[in-house]
């Protein structure tokens, strides 16, 4: 790994845990494309880009997730009820995402991701309407929900706060809670969909010596470094600007980059 990637991978996790701290949005909605952007440039794995950098943002999302989801369960706001309901579709759906993934053409895959990156700036720029609350589902209702989150967030290679928070809120589930609870189910997200990654990436030709599978752990080492730290400055940022303001010019970065995305 060179000075250049080394540099980039410890900016994109400081970028993400600040991001994620300011705006409540998973890293992986930076990680990844910052990955794609990485590999592509340094030539590595010029055949698995999209995949290394999805797997690779999972198992990074691991050690950031458990941080973050520990920090809220301290302050009360995890509901470890919801959390159970969910984990069990989560875990099937993340497996399915990775093997899903691991059929897809590097290119859909990119696009997939695109489009996600679309979706996400589309609803950070729009203010949500008011809209009564739903009640939770039953036990099989929560296993399909969790299994939808699972899959998606493998295959785009995030924690799967942008579903389940908006998910948990239309059901009736407070903010603070919402936000406690998507990233403590981030983290069966994470580990479920890096092992994904790791077994349906395994064995395959032109992957770099440091990875195993989808996954290039000099990548997570260096991410980690600065995105566990910064996570808290932009919770506490978040306390102190216009994030409002900022959530919008933040949103419109994010539909120009899937925009450029999809249409490379």
């Amino acid at each position: 790994m060179d000075l250049w990637g080394t540099a980039a991978y410890l900016v994109t996790g400081l970028a993400s845990g600040v991001l994620a701290g300011l705006f409540g949005v998973g890293g992986g909605v930076v990680v990844v494309p910052a990955l794609i952007f990485v590999f592509t440039r340094t030539g590595l794995a010029p055949d698995w880009v999209p995949h290394l950098a999805v797997g690779t943002s999972l198992a990074a999302i691991m050690a950031t997730g458990a941080a973050s989801a520990y920090a809220h369960h301290r302050r009360g706001a995890v509901r470890w009820d919801l959390v159970r309901g969910l984990a069990p579709g989560i875990v099937v759906g993340a497996w399915a995402g990775a093997a899903v993934a691991g059929v897809l053409p590097d290119l859909w895959l990119k696009r997939l991701f695109a489009c996600f990156l679309l979706y996400v700036g589309a609803t950070m720029f729009m203010r949500p309407a008011d809209k009564a609350p739903r009640p939770i589902p039953g036990t099989l209702g929560m296993l399909a929900v969790g299994s939808g989150i699972g899959a998606l967030s493998a295959l785009v290679g995030i924690g799967g706060g942008t579903i389940t928070v908006p998910f948990l809120n239309r059901a009736g589930v407070a903010m603070r809670n919402a936000v406690g609870s998507s990233a403590a189910c981030g983290v069966p997200i994470a580990i479920a969909g890096a092992i994904g990654f790791v077994v349906v990436g395994w064995g395959r030709e032109g992957l770099p010596a440091a990875a195993t599978g989808f996954v290039y752990w000099p990548a997570v080492a260096a991410i980690l470094v600065t995105s566990v730290p910064t996570a808290p400055l932009g919770a506490h940022l978040a306390h102190r600007l216009p994030v409002a303001v900022l959530k919008r010019f933040f949103a419109v970065l994010l539909l120009v980059l899937g925009a450029r995305m999809l249409l490379a």
